[in-house]
């Protein structure tokens, strides 16, 4: 009996974890989309109230209006006009007292993780921690600068070492490059092997193409 139910909990366990995640997003774009109805109706005349909680009642609007926010947010942006509407409002948070303080600290690591022209986790390394002798899997976040880099002799890396099961928490480390040994696996193999436990293995990865000799 032990062994069904080991099995049944392997086929639910996935799919329960993934409509949570998926639960979750619903409801933090249906709070988004209820904050932007209470803003439209302090701004539209009071005849309009009726019309907008209506809107509250429609399913999956909430989440077709952030999808299309996030979307033309994104045009905007990317065109010289839009960019330029993002620098004075990045001047503006940061004016603020305790708001710039957490605004600059999100977007700075945001800015890190998701743009395509970052380093950040594109590199999974093998390195010796907690002590020598011990090897787990950490992700190049870059290279240490400024004063940090002025104390180090020597080529260096920052790199992150994720807990498991959990990868969000972890711990940030400096380490000579020589000591980190690159990995040929790809970010999301390493971080189902992190979570798995060891369990789940990237396959190997392919052999050279061998040339053909010319006789």
């Amino acid at each position: 009996m032990r062994k069904y139910i080991i099995a049944g909990l392997l086929v639910w366990l996935p799919l329960a974890i993934t409509i949570w995640v998926l639960l979750w997003l619903l409801g933090l774009m249906d709070g988004m989309f209820s904050w932007l109805l209470m803003l439209s109706q302090a701004v539209l005349p009071a005849g309009a109230d009726a019309f907008i909680e209506s809107l509250r009642h429609v399913p999956g609007l909430s989440v077709l209006v952030m999808v299309a926010m996030m979307l033309i947010t994104g045009m905007f942006v990317t065109n010289i006009f839009g960019q330029w509407w993002v620098r004075q409002w990045d001047r503006a948070m940061s004016r603020i007292p305790i708001v710039n303080a957490i605004y600059s600290s999100v977007k700075q690591v945001s800015d890190t993780l998701f743009s395509s022209n970052g380093n950040a986790f594109r590199e999974a390394v093998l390195v010796q921690y907690p002590h020598a002798g011990a090897w787990t899997i950490a992700f190049v976040t870059g290279k240490p600068g400024g004063e940090v880099q002025a104390h180090l002799d020597g080529e260096h890396v920052s790199i992150y070492v994720p807990t498991t099961p959990n990868p969000t928490s972890g711990f940030f480390l400096i380490m000579p490059r020589s000591q980190v040994r690159p990995l040929q696996m790809s970010v999301d193999q390493a971080l189902k092997y992190i979570i798995s436990m060891g369990v789940v293995v990237p396959p190997p990865p392919a052999p050279p193409p061998v040339l053909a000799s010319r006789n």
